[in-house]
């Protein structure tokens, strides 16, 4: 690490801790040729995912769109902010770690649908029945049928 004060480039670490839940490290270093000390931050770098529309149109992954469509299928239900995020992070911790950098839009919709099914089953109809666009009556009866069997 290239010293802020004198331009050499050794430098020893004197304390290093973590900052942000664990995102990043902070150090603090002390230049090997002037001894003044400085702090730098080490965070992992994350390569952008990008989102395959039905369309074939591509889009970088947006978190808040997923948000969106989760307080939207969650509104008037006993569903808190917390466990709608914990949700969208596993979803997005899920994508990551998977090697793929592009990831087509319907797997995203089934991984948020699943999400959805374990925090609050009425959000999960309201998303689904948006989500695999239903056309009628009978295709929302099939989805709910398929629910209620899951359960018993």
């Amino acid at each position: 690490m290239k010293c802020p004060f004198c331009g050499f480039e050794e430098s020893k670490v004197i304390d290093s801790r973590p900052t942000d839940e664990g995102e990043r490290i902070r150090r603090r270093r002390e230049c090997i040729s002037c001894a003044k000390r400085f702090t730098t931050y080490e965070i992992i770098e994350t390569v952008p995912i990008v989102v395959v529309k039905r369309d074939k149109s591509r889009q970088v992954f947006d978190r808040d769109k997923i948000l969106g469509g989760m307080l939207r299928a969650c509104e008037k239900r006993q569903v808190s902010i917390d466990t709608i995020e914990k949700a969208i992070d596993q979803i997005e911790m899920e994508l990551q770690n998977s090697l793929d950098r592009e990831v087509n839009s319907t797997r995203i919709g089934e991984l948020v649908m699943q999400k959805l099914k374990e925090i609050d089953e009425v959000a999960y109809v309201r998303f689904a029945s948006v989500y695999r666009q239903f056309k009628d009556i009978n295709t929302f009866r099939d989805e709910l049928n398929k629910l209620l069997l899951e359960n018993t």
